[in-house]
């Protein structure tokens, strides 16, 4: 690709010349490494429960070829074509995830996977991404015409995905996408008397879901009372960023996977720290927030407000679900279920992550873009 021209106007070489490479770099860095700590985490997951020690290795490596091809596709789409494919994906999503309560596969007391060919997928991972671009569409919709309501979809469109979301029940996806959808009306301009609105909703919300759910009960319990009840899973992972120290036992020389039931999804950061150390893991920190604070450098003069609004939304969710799932890995939020975006073990987030990425990437491209194409 590198012999492309600056001249070249072919499609590839446009694209090429056009697209921040570093993220790209970085994202491919981020592919690197869950390949490595799928390896490292899968096998004694897969022992524990009676299956084949590659079983996991190998379901993984089925979707990282094509999700990685899917960002690259993705981010050669112009403005409109993002919009079309997001509006297109979150409709089947959201018809999906209304089918999971119906023939959904119950995991662990929730029903939010659909069983295919002998995978089972999870069609809320793809509603997100998309929810955020199609809310950048509304917002900048009624931005350029008041009399479009753009923020009454938007706001509908948030309500029936959260509503979807609680009956599943996954609360924890639910306040990420609502998250989204504040930061994007904050920065279409949403006024100081909705922001204290949204605090005190927030607030409310929260405590109705401590009072419905006991499962987001016993975790709020537990993360301000450890001894409160069962904190097995966040004592052990603690303990495994104590054995690994500043530089990790070494490669494959990790205990906690043994025993750990979520070493290989949502505690997948824990194993990192332990075989590869805390630098490791820092480095690991260090790359979700080069592409987060990439992300946003890029479109902050942005004067398409779509873009603005659809990237800062994309990044805030990526962002947001890396901070959850390795604060909670350290004990500093209540313990969620939220994977590690190209990290963990789970072939529905890796190809959602992957369909989010490349939106950014293509409408974070600079110098080439179709303005036209972007009204």
């Amino acid at each position: 690709m590198t012999s492309f021209s600056r001249t070249d106007p072919s499609i590839l070489g446009r694209w090429w010349w056009t697209l921040d490479r570093s993220a790209l770099l970085v994202l491919t860095l981020l592919f690197a490494v869950g390949a490595i700590l799928t390896v490292a985490a899968s096998p004694g997951a897969a022992e524990r429960i009676g299956l084949e020690p590659f079983h996991f290795v190998r379901h993984q490596f089925v979707f990282m070829a094509p999700a990685m091809l899917i960002m690259l596709a993705v981010s050669l789409l112009s403005p409109r074509g993002v919009r079309r494919l997001a509006t297109l994906v979150f409709a089947a999503g959201l018809a999906l995830v209304v089918a999971t309560h119906f023939a959904g596969v119950e995991i662990k007391g929730a029903s939010r996977w659909l069983s295919l060919a002998g995978f089972t997928f999870q069609p809320s991972e793809f509603v997100k991404p998309c929810f955020a671009v199609v809310a950048a569409w509304m917002f900048a919709e009624y931005r350029e015409s008041e009399n479009f309501p753009g923020r009454a979809i938007a706001s509908v469109l948030l309500l029936i995905v959260v509503a979807l979301l609680l009956m599943q029940p996954d609360f924890g996806m639910a306040v990420t996408v609502t998250a989204v959808w504040f930061v994007q009306f904050f920065l279409a301009g949403l006024s100081l008397w909705w922001v204290g609105l949204a605090a005190v909703l927030t607030l409310g919300a929260v405590t109705a879901a401590y009072s419905i759910f006991p499962h987001v009960a016993n975790r709020i319990d537990l993360f301000i009372d450890p001894s409160s009840g069962d904190s097995y899973q966040v004592s052990t992972s603690l303990k495994a960023f104590q054995q690994g120290g500043l530089l990790g036992r070494g490669p494959g020389e990790g205990i906690v996977k043994g025993y750990l039931p979520d070493a290989h999804t949502d505690f997948i950061f824990a194993v990192a720290a332990e075989e590869f150390g805390m630098l490791a893991a820092l480095a690991i920190v260090g790359l979700f927030f080069f592409i987060v604070l990439r992300g946003l450098t890029r479109v902050v003069r942005e004067a398409d407000l779509f873009v603005l609004l659809a990237v800062a939304g994309l990044l805030t969710q990526f962002g947001l679900q890396a901070l959850i799932n390795m604060g909670v890995t350290v004990q500093l939020l209540p313990a969620k279920g939220m994977t590690l975006p190209f990290v963990s073990y789970g072939g529905s987030s890796l190809v959602a992550s992957a369909l989010g990425m490349g939106m950014v990437l293509a409408l974070t491209r600079s110098g080439y873009r179709d303005k036209s194409s972007a009204k």
